[in-house]
Protein backbone atom coordinates (compact mmCIF):
# COMPACT_ATOMS: atom_id res chain seq x y z
CA UNK A 1 0.00 0.00 0.00
CA UNK A 2 1.35 3.33 -0.80
CA UNK A 3 1.62 5.98 2.01
CA UNK A 4 -0.78 9.26 1.86
CA UNK A 5 0.43 12.04 -0.28
CA UNK A 6 -0.40 15.90 0.59
CA UNK A 7 -0.76 18.17 -2.61
CA UNK A 8 -1.86 21.95 -2.81
CA UNK A 9 -5.65 22.50 -4.26
CA UNK A 10 -3.86 24.46 -6.94
CA UNK A 11 -1.70 21.41 -7.85
CA UNK A 12 -5.55 19.53 -8.21
CA UNK A 13 -6.99 21.80 -10.14
CA UNK A 14 -4.12 21.84 -12.15
CA UNK A 15 -4.14 18.00 -12.43
CA UNK A 16 -7.62 16.38 -11.26
CA UNK A 17 -7.87 13.36 -13.33
CA UNK A 18 -4.16 12.37 -12.27
CA UNK A 19 -4.57 12.99 -8.20
CA UNK A 20 -7.94 11.28 -8.71
CA UNK A 21 -6.29 8.17 -10.31
CA UNK A 22 -3.67 8.23 -7.81
CA UNK A 23 -5.94 8.08 -4.84
CA UNK A 24 -6.95 4.61 -6.35
CA UNK A 25 -3.70 3.54 -4.65
CA UNK A 26 -3.72 5.68 -1.38
CA UNK A 27 -5.30 8.79 -0.25
CA UNK A 28 -4.66 11.82 -1.47
CA UNK A 29 -4.79 14.73 0.99
CA UNK A 30 -5.22 18.38 -0.34
CA UNK A 31 -4.58 21.48 1.43
CA UNK A 32 -5.05 25.27 1.19
CA UNK A 33 -2.42 27.89 2.57
CA UNK A 34 -1.06 24.76 4.47
CA UNK A 35 -4.54 23.65 5.97
CA UNK A 36 -6.21 20.68 5.20
CA UNK A 37 -9.54 20.95 3.52
CA UNK A 38 -9.63 17.45 1.65
CA UNK A 39 -9.40 13.56 1.41
CA UNK A 40 -9.54 12.10 -1.59
CA UNK A 41 -9.85 8.43 -0.36
CA UNK A 42 -9.41 5.17 -2.68
CA UNK A 43 -13.58 3.74 -3.38
CA UNK A 44 -14.79 0.32 -1.83
CA UNK A 45 -15.37 -2.31 -4.54
CA UNK A 46 -18.89 -2.83 -4.65
CA UNK A 47 -20.41 -6.27 -2.72
CA UNK A 48 -20.18 -9.59 -5.05
CA UNK A 49 -23.93 -10.40 -4.16
CA UNK A 50 -26.26 -7.31 -3.10
CA UNK A 51 -27.48 -6.80 0.36
CA UNK A 52 -31.30 -7.84 -0.20
CA UNK A 53 -30.49 -11.06 -2.53
CA UNK A 54 -30.69 -13.67 0.55
CA UNK A 55 -32.85 -11.61 3.43
CA UNK A 56 -32.50 -13.90 6.94
CA UNK A 57 -36.33 -13.94 7.76
CA UNK A 58 -36.61 -14.98 11.79
CA UNK A 59 -38.11 -17.68 13.35
CA UNK A 60 -41.74 -15.55 14.05
CA UNK A 61 -41.90 -13.92 10.59
CA UNK A 62 -41.50 -17.37 9.25
CA UNK A 63 -43.80 -19.10 11.38
CA UNK A 64 -46.68 -16.29 10.17
CA UNK A 65 -45.80 -15.94 6.81
CA UNK A 66 -48.57 -18.62 5.90
CA UNK A 67 -50.99 -16.11 7.40
CA UNK A 68 -50.17 -13.59 5.11
CA UNK A 69 -52.35 -12.68 2.15
CA UNK A 70 -52.04 -9.26 0.24
CA UNK A 71 -52.97 -6.42 0.91
CA UNK A 72 -55.55 -3.83 0.00
CA UNK A 73 -54.75 -1.53 -3.46
CA UNK A 74 -53.52 2.07 -1.97
CA UNK A 75 -55.53 3.49 -4.79
CA UNK A 76 -58.11 2.28 -3.95
CA UNK A 77 -57.76 3.70 -0.42
CA UNK A 78 -57.04 6.75 -0.97
CA UNK A 79 -60.47 7.34 -3.85
CA UNK A 80 -62.48 5.75 -0.93
CA UNK A 81 -61.12 8.76 1.36
CA UNK A 82 -60.95 11.45 -1.23
CA UNK A 83 -65.19 10.35 -1.68
CA UNK A 84 -65.73 10.81 2.08
CA UNK A 85 -64.51 14.16 2.85
CA UNK A 86 -66.22 15.54 -0.35
CA UNK A 87 -69.92 13.85 0.69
Amino acid sequence: MSHMKTITIRELHQATGRWVRRAAAGEVHVTERGRLIARIVPAKPLPAKPFFANPKFSRAFLAQRKHLRGGTDSTQTISEDREREVL
